[in-house]
């Protein structure tokens, strides 16, 4: 018999996901993500100004925020051609790593930790076994015996009030959670802390952006000046600052977040260590660069396509061949004029919406037709996997020694063949290693920064081509990039000095995007594919695997009826 459950929302994630999927014998035998939200940011930014474009892209999300504003400068430069001066570019770098180590850690923490860890199972932990087995992993100085004790009384107290707080609604005591009592008490706990860390590293944004979320962003360059003995420009103490918050940073990835992210899976490896694989294309644009955004070369973060879980072959990524990506809406509400089962690279891309769904509340959506807001992109037609695996799996195929330094280690430490990173497990804990590497990359940058400025160049800002008087009358770009979630393109075209059409390709829409007109499932949905639900009415194990992806929708929905009446707006940030 085959059964019809549904998810809707799916929480812990940005915006809103709906999940479907059919279940025959206690597992999953087919899957369908609805986005069921519109943005709608491609038809705003019609006739501005592209040296204005990234500050509406980055309110497309208020946690995704600095990446796209860093894609947009990007696209804006290369239509344009205008190159950034090093020490932008190495700002730009910094506050992208600081992003990333804020964003995974959050994601691993508050979004994804509670599908391994069960909050109510910590009220049974020894405090003092939890605090020798925390020693064990690391030296974080709060991992002691009265630490955990304190807490566990804290946590205590609101099970005993009925009200559990941040806890509430949780699947607890779901057969499918594995930990012992110690290793959910270390969970929790560190759940709490990094709720506390989170807000210091993003002050690296308002340090150099101004403010945080939404920091500000300049096409060629940064908008901030560096002069060290001037209190209104980047000073000697606000790049102390700055180192201070890195090394903070570095020190809570590496004695809190990997510890915690390679205990908690070594009690799942056996069995998730190979569920949730999905796709087994994996595609990653690259960043961070070292040597200048046109050298793809010496990016910390290299680019390339793998196909078939081929780790022998790299692929190149070309974002402005028309034959290499485009986007399709054969399950999409959105219509082109060339018909639905047409692929459309960006630069022509077109955002005309057309809702033909079902009014809700309804009870299940209709596969077989449109069913979703998000575009369904493709590699040279194939379905690829972008994000952290992604990222991870191109750096190690690419022979960089950072990466199999890295994998190598976590894959001995665990016991595991290198195929168990196809998994859900295995994309966590892809998470977790690339914020190991971005936190040392983000220290290399720094040091890097404040040698140039010794040496005397303090350039942030190319202003050769900021006169539109400059521009040709027609002009495209793309600007490339990785979000924590994966591979951000934006791409855009000029005409007479204004925006004539603009496109954003997010991570989000590459992994949970419907089906394409051949039938080919997206990454999300792929995912799913032969995973076991223990409990129907608690699918604790759908939960694991889409959180694995840390799902990005868009910040706010906006509803309109059948005629396009204007009825409600819920906003979220």
């Amino acid at each position: 018999m085959t059964a019809r459950i549904v998810v809707d929302p799916i929480t812990r994630i940005e915006g809103h996901l709906r999940i479907e999927v059919e279940i025959q014998d206690g597992k999953i035998v087919d899957a369908y993500n609805s986005g069921t939200m519109v943005r709608g940011i491609e038809k705003i930014l019609k006739g501005r100004d592209p040296r204005d474009a990234w500050a509406f892209t980055e309110r497309v999300c208020g946690v995704c925020t600095t990446v796209h504003a860093l894609a947009s400068v990007r696209t804006v430069e290369d239509a344009l051609d205008i190159v950034v001066p090093p020490n932008a570019e190495m700002i730009r770098n910094l506050m992208f790593a600081a992003q990333y180590m804020q964003d995974h850690v959050v994601h691993f923490y508050h979004l994804h930790a509670f599908d391994w860890v069960d909050v109510i199972s910590a009220l049974k932990a020894d405090p003092a076994a939890a605090a020798g087995l925390a020693q064990s992993f690391s030296n974080w100085p709060r991992n002691s015996p009265g630490y955990f004790s304190d807490l566990q009384k804290r946590i205590t107290k609101f099970v005993e009030s009925g009200q559990l707080g941040i806890f509430q609604n949780g699947y607890w005591g779901h057969k499918a959670y594995k930990l012992p009592p110690e290793v959910n008490l270390i969970g929790v706990a560190h759940y709490l802390e990094a709720l506390e860390w989170q807000k210091e590293i993003v002050k690296v944004h308002a340090i150099f952006g101004g403010k945080n979320p939404h920091p500000n962003y300049l096409v060629g360059g940064v908008p901030c000046a560096i002069n060290l003995d001037e209190a209104n420009a980047l000073n000697a103490e606000r790049f102390a600052m700055v180192q201070k918050l890195l090394e903070d940073a570095k020190t809570f990835v590496e004695q809190v977040y990997i510890p915690d992210l390679l205990a908690i899976a070594s009690f799942y490896k056996n069995d998730w260590g190979a569920i949730g694989g999905g796709l087994t294309n994996y595609l990653a644009y690259g960043d961070l660069p070292v040597n200048g955004y046109q050298d793809v070369s010496q990016f910390k973060f290299p680019r390339g396509v793998i196909l078939n879980r081929n780790l022998n072959e790299v692929m190149e990524i070309d974002g402005t061949d028309p034959e290499q990506i485009q986007e399709y809406i054969a399950h999409s509400w959105y219509e082109y004029t060339d018909g639905d089962t047409t692929g459309e690279h960006p630069w022509n891309g077109k955002t005309n919406l057309k809702y033909t769904g079902p009014e809700p509340p309804y009870d299940q959506l209709n596969v077989a037709g449109k069913y979703s807001w998000i575009k369904t992109p493709r590699w040279k037609g194939h379905p690829m996997e972008v994000g952290p695996l992604a990222r991870v799996l191109v750096g190690y195929a690419s022979g960089r020694d950072e990466f199999k330094e890295v994998v190598d280690a976590a894959l001995k430490h665990l016991d595991v063949p290198v195929i168990a990173l196809f998994s859900t497990l295995g994309r966590t804990a892809a998470r977790g290693l690339e914020t190991k590497l971005v936190a040392g990359w983000a220290m290399e940058i720094f040091n890097q920064l404040i040698s140039n400025i010794k040496n005397g160049d303090t350039r942030t800002f190319n202003n050769s081509k900021w006169d539109p008087k400059t521009w040709p009358d027609e002009a495209k770009g793309v600007g490339l990039s990785e979000a924590p979630r994966g591979a951000l393109a934006h791409w855009i075209v000029i005409k007479d000095k204004v925006i004539d059409n603009y496109q954003l390709v997010v991570p989000s829409t590459w992994n949970a995007s419907p089906r394409d007109p051949y039938g080919q499932m997206s990454a999300c949905e792929s995912s799913l594919i032969g995973t076991p639900i223990a409990d129907p009415e608690k699918p604790l194990e759908i939960l694991r695997t889409i959180h694995s992806f840390d799902p990005c929708i868009a910040c706010a929905v906006h509803m309109y009826d059948e005629k396009g009446t204007y009825v409600h707006q819920l906003q979220t940030f």
